[in-house]
């Protein structure tokens, strides 16, 4: 009884202390706007006006590839694309649309070393995938090369991934998955030439191969477009023994895949 009574005051002895830090966080650096710089709510990301000038995803849209529709045509309608070559992955689920109101925040992320928009971004996106990431048993990012990753000091992906971790409880295995060797970067490429790009670009690591067998993973991105990248990872994890792959990215550009 007294081992509990401790153990609920220290529980509220860090609760409470964590309060205290982040209400001096916010005085001594009161929070911005992601977009435009002015001063925010705690934790709100973007002010009310950039807010409205973003595209967020919602019904109805494609549930295989998470492509916006322009009138419902119900809830298991997939799209064209979809139809004509159903990707490896089950689910795919994205914030926003990539367009010039997303675009920063995502440069600004991946490019600009603003590791500070992460936590935001990724509490959007843990609300826009709240259903694949109900089941999951873990998330995996898209890995970077070694030399790229090397350049950028981080990997985009992975960051996205620790912090929707922390937003819904999951785990993170950032190293299962692995490149096998540098692509020309997707953006830069046509889209009928990004399939070939990532052929064969990514593995399991067979050291932690066991790990996934029988598990349902969500593969974390920034950016979905063609979806070249994540249907190359989705089967590299299918084929080392995973039960179903889903894939959760920030945004999303509003075309057809093909």
């Amino acid at each position: 009884m007294v081992r509990s009574s401790l153990a609920g005051t220290g529980t509220g002895l860090m609760s409470w202390t964590r309060r205290i830090g982040i209400t001096m966080r916010d005085v001594l650096l009161p929070p911005r706007c992601l977009a435009c710089g002015v001063l925010v709510q705690a934790d709100s990301g973007v002010c009310a006006q950039c807010w409205s000038t973003l595209t967020w995803i919602g019904e109805p849209f494609c549930p295989r590839c998470a492509l916006p529709f322009d009138v419902d045509t119900g809830t298991t309608a997939v799209c064209a694309s979809c139809l004509r070559s159903p990707p490896p992955y089950g689910r795919a689920r994205s914030a926003l649309v990539y367009d010039t109101a997303a675009r920063p925040l995502v440069l600004g992320l991946k490019q600009g070393d603003r590791t500070d928009f992460a936590p935001a971004l990724a509490r959007w996106m843990a609300h826009a995938g709240a259903d694949i990431l109900a089941t999951a048993d873990a998330l995996v990012p898209v890995p970077l090369h070694p030399r790229r990753r090397f350049h950028r000091r981080f990997n985009q992906a992975g960051l996205l991934a620790a912090h929707v971790a922390q937003v819904v409880g999951r785990r993170v295995w950032p190293d299962v998955l692995c490149r096998t060797r540098a692509c020309i970067a997707q953006s830069s490429l046509p889209r009928q030439r990004r399939e070939a790009n990532v052929k064969g670009a990514f593995r399991v690591d067979d050291r932690k191969s066991s790990r996934l067998a029988g598990r349902r993973v969500v593969l974390i991105d920034d950016v979905l477009t063609t979806g070249a990248t994540a249907a190359e990872c989705g089967r590299s994890l299918l084929d080392a023994g995973v039960a179903a792959v889903d894939v959760l990215t920030l945004a999303r550009t509003a075309m057809t895949q093909a």
